[in-house]
């Protein structure tokens, strides 16, 4: 293929990656009473799942701090087109955040013939695991990091004559923000997997910078959840555990390569 016909084989992998998202983004809109008052929403009340569940666990264990207890606050809009606008930038980000797992199988599509045999052999289940860890790294996002920011945010004063109000912006940056981030870093293992491939990376070097690695995990979760240790436990040992998976799988990619490479040597000694 010339230079030409790649570009517009890119097109359409981009054409049919973007009438995917505007599909959902139509879905979403079209659905606004479950869109905000069950998804967006959610996180704002006291009867939401994650803090109902955190209470039981907590009692099942016998860890009081473990049961949130939730901030009642009020969201508020300020600006004439606010609901609109937000209704509209709500629903993209939906649709962006469903349409992800195609999005990212149209440009494997793409990137995929132009691979040797070997890489495609290689990067077999690609699209199947970028996209099962993005949903899981979401589901976290959503259900256990932005509820614990959302209230400790919520709840924080610097004095109780100050009274929070939310801004409906604002609350909804957060959400997104704490979701798709969580989303994104549970594509570490994946990540990792590619750079062992390409010979970036090597279990040594994340065993050397492990502890630099934890210290970084423990800032990020004192920032993003409630000033108690279970909570920070919480959001802290899933990715403690994503980074060793990773260090796991950078030790087996560079294995397989070994017996690969040892395998073409006892190949070529016998042709010789």
């Amino acid at each position: 293929m010339s230079f030409i016909d790649h570009l517009e084989a890119l097109r359409w992998h981009i054409i049919r990656a973007a009438i995917a998202i505007v599909v959902f983004t139509i879905g979403a809109f079209l659905a606004k009473d479950f869109l905000f008052h069950d998804l967006i929403l959610g996180p704002s009340r006291p009867d939401f799942w994650t803090y109902r569940m955190f209470c039981e666990f907590g009692k099942l264990i016998n860890a009081p701090n473990l049961c949130v207890d939730p901030v009642t606050f009020d969201i508020q809009n300020r600006q004439m087109s606010g609901q609109l606008t937000m209704h509209i930038s709500s629903s993209f980000i939906v649709g962006l955040a469903m349409g992800f797992p195609y999005t990212f199988w149209e440009i494997w599509r793409f990137v995929k013939p132009g691979l040797y045999p070997h890489e495609q052999a290689n990067s077999k289940g690609a699209v199947f695991f970028v996209s099962i860890l993005f949903i899981l790294g979401l589901l976290f996002g959503y259900y256990i990091a932005a509820p614990l920011s959302i209230n400790f945010l919520a709840s924080y004063q610097l004095d109780p004559s100050i009274e929070n109000q939310i801004d409906l912006q604002s609350y909804l940056s957060t959400l997104t923000t704490m979701s798709l981030s969580c989303a994104f870093v549970f594509e570490l293992p994946m990540i990792v997997f590619f750079l062992a491939k390409a010979g970036m990376i090597t279990p040594e070097i994340m065993r050397m910078y492990r502890k630099h690695a934890i210290v970084v995990i423990l800032v990020v979760a004192a920032i993003i959840t409630p000033p108690d240790v279970s909570s920070q436990l919480i959001v802290t040992i899933p990715i403690l555990l994503l980074y060793e998976v990773s260090i796991n799988i950078a030790r087996v990619v560079r294995r397989n390569s070994l017996k690969k490479l040892n395998a073409d040597l006892v190949a070529n000694n016998g042709q010789s």
